[in-house]
């Protein structure tokens, strides 16, 4: 690999790197416009795991409008990033995939919290506006919430 080569990759994975903090922050600031405006055209969204719905992520955003007023306050940390770049011929390329852990602490509206955490899988395209994401997958694993338990 020459130097160009390597410059570009790191390049590359920092934009990404911005892509998932971007999403993340959308999503906690309940910014819709800028949450739609993270994905390709053709851009999906998979929250089934989650509880959630699936489809095109104009209307995701749209689900996630109303169902995120039952939070308040949450925070999404998206660690462990695993990005891994497609590659043509030993050349960056214009796909890329992300897989990253993430803890998503919420309060509800009644002051309970609740808590989930899994896996996000990213797909990501470069288009001529730099790296959207072109699906987004929530793989939730578990959650935790005191009013859940109390109706045990």
């Amino acid at each position: 690999m020459t130097q160009r080569v390597d410059l570009a990759t790191v390049m590359d994975r920092l934009a990404i790197d911005e892509v998932v903090s971007r999403y993340a922050v959308a999503v906690d600031d309940a910014d819709w416009p800028a949450y739609r405006a993270l994905f390709t055209r053709d851009g999906r969204a998979d929250y089934r795991e989650a509880g959630g719905i699936e489809g095109p992520a104009a209307e995701v955003a749209g689900w996630l409008a109303e169902t995120m007023r039952l939070f308040p306050v949450r925070q999404h940390l998206i660690v462990n990033r695993r990005v891994r770049l497609q590659d043509v011929d030993g050349n960056p390329a214009d796909r890329a995939d992300v897989r990253a852990d993430y803890v998503n602490p919420m309060r509800l509206e009644s002051g309970d919290d609740f808590v989930s955490g899994g896996r996000y899988t990213f797909g990501l395209a470069r288009g001529d506006d730099g790296w959207r994401l072109s699906s987004v997958t929530v793989h939730e694993k578990w959650r935790r919430a005191a009013f859940l338990r109390a109706a045990e």
